[in-house]
């Protein structure tokens, strides 16, 4: 399946972390203080495997709250593909999918031997009552808006677009449920296992009916009541629970002092600079290459990110098959004092500008102080403007800001038209580039190969409407010695389920 970089698609909405949500501008959620066990206690292996969630509390993938209960939902529903860990779609609830020659109209086909956990069949209409929900929602919303109409067609599935996207399929990892079971606190689903209950409380049993046929690291999942994302942790610090997706970048990562195994699963959060076109300094390309020439990312991102990320030069995952990892440029400082020189930014003036980041965040105002001191050489001297959360998002609206750092959660098809196009949604700086725009435009069904991909990455670079640091990783964390074999990715942290190892007491 071929896959489009920049499809001019999303419209993204705000994301608030804990989740695997779709989004656009990250906002940090601050958490309570963590509770770590004691240093020198052995913790033994469980009698069996634990989960957090909110009892009471809808189960529906589509509206249910973020965090623990996202986590418990993608072990009971599926989405018509699975994204690997290179962002590639992998067929799962759809056998195949075809589009016209413009990639305007696709047409889904479904396996034919899916059965819901309740025994019934996966029909066209449950699939196509998924979308619509999700198209409506607003965690999946975004990345469906320029999908026009969502109808059946003979068994079939078909979605015309108000535009061309030959990557439709890294989009459709949304988890479908059965028409007319959405409204229960747990619609059925079509996943490996199926929410019930004992005289003990709720817990998670192998499904019986489902389609994929694999051995199951454990018949049961025993879920423990929590009353939010507090409670959440403290049971996971105690060994009560013995999985959590956390973000170790957030506003407050678990403390050193608790013992647990961690597997990293990339995202789609790119960490970058946004540019003001309105700052005289900064209207000019060639001082826009020069800030980016003067990055060093690795060290940014092991120094400042703890590790949790990966260096980036280009707005694509170097995760994924199309990242042009041939055209980076390796940081050297001499590079970047040569081309401030070029710039005329080497003339003993000083040059002042101000970068504005989120307070709310330890790791990003360290990654920015870090930009601040690297970026402050010759003429140059940045200072940094650190703001809570809504003083932050208002800066960014009002334009109030030189330099801006920035977490953007793009979509799986990597599009950036909402950074870099006249009135794009994350468009705060007022970047304007015809030429730009119309290679945007002009990249559609029949030009989305690795080298049109390398073509615009070579413009990208050159222009610097934004200047990529790195994409962020989320952890999947679990207690010691419980788990081997963890293959997360950034929207299943049970990918691969199958192959999972699990150590039991006994």
């Amino acid at each position: 399946m071929r896959r489009r970089l920049l499809p001019l698609l999303l419209l993204p909405c705000l994301l608030l972390t804990g989740c695997w949500q779709d989004a656009a501008l990250t906002e940090e959620e601050p958490y309570p203080e963590d509770l770590t066990p004691q240093e020198e206690e052995v913790i033994p292996l469980p009698e069996a495997l634990s989960l957090p969630w909110y009892n009471g509390v809808t189960l529906d993938p589509i509206t249910c709250p973020d965090g623990a209960q996202q986590t418990v939902a993608a072990l009971v529903y599926e989405g018509l593909y699975a994204l690997d860990p290179t962002f590639t779609p992998q067929p799962r609830l759809c056998a195949e999918a075809q589009c016209n020659d413009d990639a305007t109209v696709w047409t889904l086909t479904l396996r034919q031997d899916v059965r819901f956990s309740d025994g019934s069949s996966l029909r066209a209409r449950d699939v196509a009552a998924s979308l619509q929900r999700a198209k409506e929602s607003a965690r999946y919303g975004g990345r469906l808006a320029a999908v026009n109409s969502i109808t059946e067609s003979r068994g079939k599935v078909v979605l015309r677009l108000s535009r061309p996207n030959a990557s439709l399929p890294a989009l459709l990892d949304i988890p479908i449920v059965k028409s007319g079971t959405q409204d229960a606190a747990a619609p059925t689903g079509t996943g490996p296992y199926v929410l019930a209950s004992d005289e003990n409380g709720s817990f998670l049993r192998a499904n019986a009916d489902w389609w994929q046929v694999k051995t199951l690291p454990t018949a049961a999942i025993r879920l423990v009541d929590c009353a939010d994302e507090s409670s959440v942790r403290y049971q996971f610090s105690s060994h009560a629970v013995q999985l959590l997706v956390s973000d170790q970048t957030g506003a407050s990562p678990l403390r050193s002092g608790s013992r647990y195994d961690s597997a990293e699963a990339d995202t789609a959060i790119l960490h970058c600079l946004l540019l003001n076109q309105k700052t005289a300094l900064l209207q000019g390309a060639a001082v826009r290459r020069c800030l980016s020439l003067g990055i060093d990312r690795e060290s940014l991102v092991d120094a400042c990110l703890s590790g949790h990320g990966r260096p980036a030069q280009f707005p694509l995952s170097p995760a994924s098959p199309l990242y042009p990892a041939d055209l980076e440029e390796p940081y050297r400082y001499e590079d970047f004092e040569d081309a401030l020189d070029r710039a005329g930014l080497n003339t003993g003036e000083t040059r002042s500008l101000t970068l504005l980041v989120c307070s709310d965040s330890q790791f990003k105002t360290a990654a920015a102080s870090y930009l601040a001191a690297a970026l402050s050489v010759c003429d140059l001297q940045i200072t940094v403007r650190s703001l809570p959360w809504a003083e932050y998002a208002a800066a960014l609206e009002k334009g109030d800001f030189d330099l801006c750092y920035a977490a953007v959660k793009l979509s799986a098809d990597w599009d950036i038209t909402s950074l870099v196009t006249p009135g794009g949604a994350l468009n705060y700086g007022g970047f304007d580039n015809a030429s730009l725009t119309q290679r945007l435009t002009a990249l559609g069904p029949q030009n989305d190969s690795a080298s049109a991909v390398a073509s615009l990455c070579r413009q990208l670079r050159q222009q610097a409407p934004f200047l990529p640091l790195c994409f962020e990783s989320r952890s999947v964390l679990t207690q010691q010695g419980v788990f081997e074999a963890l293959t997360p990715t950034a929207a299943d942290p049970f990918y691969d389920l199958g192959n999972w190892q699990l150590h039991l007491a006994g």
